[in-house]
């Protein structure tokens, strides 16, 4: 057949096609390709054949589970084993950490003054050996040494140190004002409170001697020898002052005699008073408690030494003055302080009587008239009582 011949043509003409459509492609092909990926996904993370031959194409799978299986979870004993490993590095790490400072410390310090020097010196310890206990202890002082040392410091620098110091300077001397006369009282009761003359020791005290005309006390066992002072008035202020030169007169009606006159002599002296106040006989009865009955007392008076014994011995309250009198024959001496040292508690009356010259030739003491007196002479106002206005 020549297909240039017209006669030869086909009667009609065949309509020109329409243009070509895509070719549809179903559920089944589309999973079929998405099977086929997913199988060379598992290839490539070294999937079993199995396991991608028996998935279905349906079928959703997790890659990671496909390609990694899970870890097992470690067991109780594990984590034991784990914890006891890190413990056990930890605890060499410190001991070695601490051996090797604390031998630093030991090489860099010198060796201590005082206590610790009689210490042993460390000696150098391996690096692998722990702090011995004479060690510990030595870096305990040192740590204790240097705390005091710097609490000290702080302290020193405190602004709150200078008044504290201030104020317990002033309540100390406060103190040794008020108190000062109980603190050198009972320490001058051991330290002879006078000086004797010669002259003045007896041997007999019945035999006659010739004494000067200044009226004097004598008593031996204390050693007293002191200035008596009489024509003084009894009121407190007359009393304190008479006591600065001496032993005081304290005549009051029915007690009002002298030396060699029947009647009750009485004469006051200080056992303790102020350490600043005036005078030179604040002490001079300090050991008069120490008297005992039988002991000797000596008076001189108008150029007449007079010879007394102890014959009684007692303690009264400042406002008992009838203590002080009472009947008598002969002549009697009464010697008041203030008991005990250091206070005016209370009055202690040492009472004698004369033995010589010859008390049966002594006359009456002449009679006294004048106010009542409440209270027996004490010692001077302590300072409260200075402060406060208050009177002995």
């Amino acid at each position: 057949m020549n297909p240039n011949d017209p006669s030869q043509t086909p009667a009609t003409t065949p309509t020109p096609a329409s243009p070509a459509e895509p070719p549809t492609t179903t559920d089944a092909q589309r999973q079929a390709v998405v099977g086929v990926v997913r199988s060379q996904i598992d290839s490539l993370y070294d999937n079993t054949a199995e396991t991608t031959a028996n998935a279905s194409p349906l079928q959703e799978v997790n890659p990671y589970e496909q390609t990694h299986s899970r870890n097992p979870q470690p067991d109780l004993e594990q984590w034991k084993q784990y914890h006891s490993a890190w413990q056990t590095y930890y605890q060499k790490y410190y001991e070695g950490y601490y051996t090797h400072h604390l031998k630093q410390a030991v090489e860099k310090t010198a060796q201590p003054a005082g206590y610790f020097a009689s210490q042993p010196a460390l000696e150098q310890l391996p690096e692998d050996e722990t702090i011995s206990k004479d060690e510990a202890l030595f870096d305990l002082r040192q740590k204790l040494l240097s705390r005091v040392a710097n609490s000290a410091k702080k302290v020193r620098k405190s602004r709150h140190f200078v008044p504290i110091t201030a104020a317990i300077l002033v309540v100390l001397i406060f103190a040794f004002l008020q108190y000062n006369r109980l603190i050198i009282a009972n320490v001058m009761a051991y330290v002879s409170p006078g000086s004797i003359d010669p002259q003045n020791i007896v041997v007999d005290p019945n035999n006659d001697v010739a004494v000067g005309p200044n009226p004097l006390l004598i008593i031996p066992k204390i050693n007293v020898d002191v200035p008596v002072i009489y024509d003084v008035g009894n009121d407190y202020n007359s009393q304190m002052a008479a006591m600065q030169k001496g032993v005081a007169d304290f005549a009051i009606p029915g007690a009002s005699s002298r030396p060699g006159q029947v009647g009750n002599t009485v004469l006051a002296g200080h056992s303790s008073n102020d350490l600043f106040d005036q005078g030179d006989y604040k002490f001079i009865f300090a050991q008069l408690e120490k008297l005992v009955v039988g002991d000797t007392i000596y008076v001189n008076y108008q150029s007449v030494r007079y010879t007394y014994t102890v014959t009684k011995i007692s303690v009264v309250k400042p406002d008992d003055v009838q203590s002080l009198v009472y009947p008598t024959t002969v002549p009697i001496l009464t010697l008041l302080t203030c008991t005990p040292l250091g206070t005016s508690q209370n009055r202690l009356l040492v009472i004698a009587q004369q033995v010589s010259p010859d008390p049966s030739a002594s006359k009456a003491a002449p009679a006294q008239s004048g106010s009542a007196i409440t209270s027996i002479p004490g010692e001077s106002p302590t300072l409260l009582e200075k402060l406060f206005g208050a009177g002995g």
